[in-house]
């Protein structure tokens, strides 16, 4: 088992910039595979981008594609998003997730263990 812990989190305007960090603590962090997601109010809990053990693999969903890069730095545990050109509709409450595997999944009912999440809000 692994704990996240996500910050970064904030109020932002529309065409602005956040980056999220989740910090891990536990099992070896470079054993997993690690998840951003977001749920937005009254939706369904949706997957932003995944990036493998090594970080040489990295996947997005297609509204954040060229807007939002996923790194993690294995030698301080920790994950980011970076996210530009922010849009209204990607306001949510964004969770970081753990796989213990070396396989990329983009479901979330493939991770083990999840942060508490952070929320953004950007305004129009």
């Amino acid at each position: 088992q692994v704990q996240l812990v996500e910050s970064g989190g904030g109020l932002v305007q529309a065409g602005g910039s956040l980056r999220l960090s989740c910090a891990a603590s536990g099992r070896t962090f470079s054993a997993y595979t690690m998840g951003w997601f977001r749920q937005a109010p009254g939706k369904e809990r949706e997957f932003v981008a995944v990036i493998s053990r090594s970080g040489d693999r990295t996947y997005y969903t297609d509204s954040v594609k060229g807007r939002f890069t996923i790194s993690r730095d294995n030698a301080r545990n920790t994950v980011y998003l970076q996210m530009n050109s922010l849009k209204p509709e990607d306001t949510a409450v964004y969770y970081c997730a753990a796989d213990f595997s070396m396989l990329v999944y983009t479901t979330a009912n493939r991770y083990d263990d999840w942060g508490q999440g952070t929320q953004v809000t950007v305004s129009s």
